[in-house]
């Protein structure tokens, strides 16, 4: 892979939800005695690169579609339209043997830890089940594999044979981790994988993530709407809003000089510690539908400077400093 060859990129990624018709339903729709089923838009023309080692936040508000994209990337759901590419490769164009091997690479960290493991299986069914079944570890090894990587994951192995509801919520995140970590993975989908734990399990677990990071070489996309989680963890970070990214750029550039209105709006609610008081003000509005989406910019209705133009014309990302891009028509005024 050339150094400048992203390890894996979203490219014009558009995904769309909706049943498809049976013959009856073709039928009415044709006679107009049925209206057409309702289509929810959840990505619309995304594209977000991911370097080597590299830890991008995808931040925005419930329902803006950052879980989708998080899924699509990590090869759960087959986008509409548009490309994944794996080390600059169509990973629809790959071979059934490098779809298997890329599986393996790409793994993904659900919000709720319980409802991602099975209870009728211990831990250490857990860990062992994917290794075992992909060839990753022999029978003879399997007490040490397991143990192995629920110590990465900071989970004492002496419990390795309990099951899932005798642990807390931080705990069977660990497990969630080394089950992750046990079939050799280069890449990380977390979906707000921290935010059903307790506000101190949260620091643990990030520092967690951190150290893996490091000590395995892995690359994540950790998708949260807690923008104090990203700063904490991101190199840097995507802004999502109703199924478009609208600004993108390094975690500093972001906090310091956010462009977008949406960014702003966002930031403006983190609380900071200041010796100024600060009135904290919601975003205006509620999050259209994506079932409905407004034309032009997605965020017009709700933004406090949105021009004619906003409401008729989608505005193109653009690069407004250096690595730094925001898709909004003041950049162009």
């Amino acid at each position: 892979m050339a150094s400048d060859t992203p390890l894996i990129e979203a490219r014009n990624v558009s995904q769309r939800f909706g049943s498809k018709p049976d013959l009856a339903a073709k039928l009415a729709l044709k006679l107009k005695l049925a209206k057409p089923a309702p289509v929810v838009h959840a990505l619309d023309d995304v594209n977000l690169s991911i370097r080597k080692g590299e830890v991008v936040g995808l931040v925005g508000e419930s329902g803006c579609g950052k879980s989708t994209l998080g899924r699509v990337i990590a090869g759960i759901t087959s986008p509409t339209q548009g490309q994944i590419l794996w080390e600059g490769e169509d990973r629809d164009r790959l071979s059934s043997a490098q779809k298997h091997t890329l599986g393996l690479k790409t793994q993904m960290i659900f919000q709720n830890p319980m409802a991602a493991l099975n209870p009728r299986m211990t831990v250490d069914e857990l860990i062992w089940e994917a290794p075992y079944a992909h060839g990753l570890g022999k029978r003879s090894e399997r007490s040490s594999y397991v143990d192995e990587y629920l110590r990465l994951a900071g989970f004492d192995p002496s419990m390795k044979n309990r099951f899932p509801h005798q642990f807390s919520g931080g705990q069977r995140q660990r497990v969630n981790i080394a089950r992750a970590l046990a079939v050799q993975p280069e890449f990380l989908v977390c979906d707000e994988s921290v935010a059903a734990l307790d506000v101190s399990i949260q620091a643990q677990v990030i520092n967690l993530f951190m150290e893996l990071r490091d000590r395995l070489d892995l690359t994540y996309l950790f998708v949260s709407h807690d923008l104090g989680v990203v700063e904490h963890i991101s190199d840097r970070v995507a802004i999502m809003y109703l199924g478009r990214i609208v600004e993108e750029a390094s975690v500093e550039e972001i906090f310091r000089r956010p462009n977008h209105p949406y960014t702003q709006a966002l930031l403006a609610e983190v609380p900071r510690i200041e010796p100024e008081k600060r009135r904290f003000q919601a975003v205006k509005g509620e999050l259209p539908s994506p079932l409905n989406p407004p034309k032009g910019c997605h965020f017009h209705p709700r933004c406090p400077f949105a021009m004619e133009r906003c409401k008729q014309e989608m505005p193109a990302r653009r690069e407004v400093a250096p690595a730094h891009l925001s898709a909004c028509h003041l950049n162009d005024v």
